[in-house]
This record gives C-alpha cells, structure tokens and sequence, in this order.
C-alpha cells in the first residue's frame, strides 16, 4: 500500500520546462487558458467566486494534464526517474511478514489492486482530490470486463481498458483454480487506486487498508495477490 504513488502530476516536479510556450501548445492550453470564474463587489472592493461551471473546468483540465503526464511518464521512463528522485516516499523500519504454510492447491486467494479499478455501477475513485482517494471497492469474483472501469488518471491505462487483466488478473486467477493451481477464488476482491499521498496516506493505514485486511479475513483468504497499476 505505501508504494511510490504511480504518477504524481506537476510540471515542475515532472521536469517539464513550461516556459516560452505559447497558451496555444499544450501545455499552455491548460496552464494559461484558466477558467475566469465569477467578480462580485464586496465591502473591500471586488473578489473572484468561481462558477460552478468554472469547477467542472477546473477538474477536466486537471484529468487532462494528469493523463498527458502519466503518458509522457510512460513514454520517457527519464522524466518518471527525474520524479522519482524528487518524491517522498513512505518508508517503514519494519515490514509484517507471515511464512506462507499450506498447500497452493487448497488455499483460498484474492485479489487487492491499487490500479483504480471499479464496477461501472459504483461510485469511480476521487480524481480531484490531490492527495488521493484513500477508499476502496468491493469486486464480485464474478465480474467480468464488460462490468469494469478504472478511475485512476495517474498512470497510462489504456492497454489495462483493452484488456483488465493487465492490471486486476480477474480472469487468469479463475483459471487458476479451474485447473486446480489453486483450491478457490474468494467471492470477492478488493480495489484502491494509487498515488495515496500527504493527509490521505494516514486514512489508508489507519482505516480503509486494515478494513480490507480484516475482510480477508473474515472470508478466509490464505493468499492475497498484490497487482499495482
């Protein structure tokens, strides 16, 4: 869960240099074309109130820079290197262990993603907070592709659209256990998205990740298969 955060989205800290670029190149179009919002007079002279429709503005502009840059970061592992360095990671002194002990062959697994993974009838992830959606979703074993979605603008998702299994092995795990690999597929499986960062990381230790875990094991799952995006 306290991975490095799978693309987190700023030109600075992307090492994008912004400057010189006209506000009709890409960049510019959304840094420079800012949404004007709404002036209203006030005792002190005059404010800025923004428009509910300058909110929706702001948000798709947001998820587009984000997509650009996780796709840049795609393209040019340099510049998601260049991030790297830059960004601060949760670390941990110590990390719980427990030896696996039983028998591949009858043991229960499921899976937990941080990919943004989602039943299209559910609520999709938080894109606009900037510190992450530290909630999770529930995923019936039976899910199928037509079924899912993924909110999660901070990495390049468009092989995982064409073929989830990239991301959330739904499919292959239920292979596994056809064939006998494995005794069963829990009924259910678990999604975060990624890039949990600043206030939202203690949400995520303290509440939704030990929630999780306290419903594997209540379902008596002996394998939980760890898939970032």
């Amino acid at each position: 869960m306290a991975r490095a955060p799978d693309a987190v989205v700023d030109a600075d800290t992307a090492g994008i240099d912004t400057a010189g670029m006209s506000s009709g190149s890409l960049w510019g179009g959304f840094l420079l074309n800012r949404p004007v919002g709404l002036v209203k007079k006030t005792n002190n002279g005059t404010s800025r109130e923004p428009a509910e429709s300058d909110i929706r503005q702001e948000g798709s502009m947001k998820q587009f820079k984000d997509r650009v840059l996780a796709r840049l970061y795609t393209r040019y592992p340099s510049l998601f290197k260049r991030w790297a360095r830059k960004a601060r990671i949760v670390s941990f002194s110590e990390t719980p262990w427990t030896d696996f002990t039983g028998g591949l062959a009858h043991s229960r697994l499921a899976l937990v993603t941080t990919g943004g993974i989602h039943l299209k009838t559910q609520p999709p992830f938080d894109m606009q907070d900037r510190y992450g959606d530290p909630t999770f979703r529930e995923i019936p074993a039976e899910a199928t592709q037509a079924d899912l979605a993924i909110s999660h603008d901070y990495y390049d998702n468009r092989d995982a659209d064409s073929d989830i299994n990239i991301v959330f092995p739904i499919d292959r795990v239920r292979l596994l256990a056809q064939f006998g690999e494995i005794g069963s597929v829990n009924h259910r499986h678990f999604s975060f998205m990624g890039h949990i960062t600043e206030r939202q990381i203690d949400t995520l230790i303290n509440m939704t990740a030990p929630q999780v875990a306290d419903l594997l094991d209540e379902d008596g799952v002996d394998i939980a298969l760890l898939t970032p995006a």
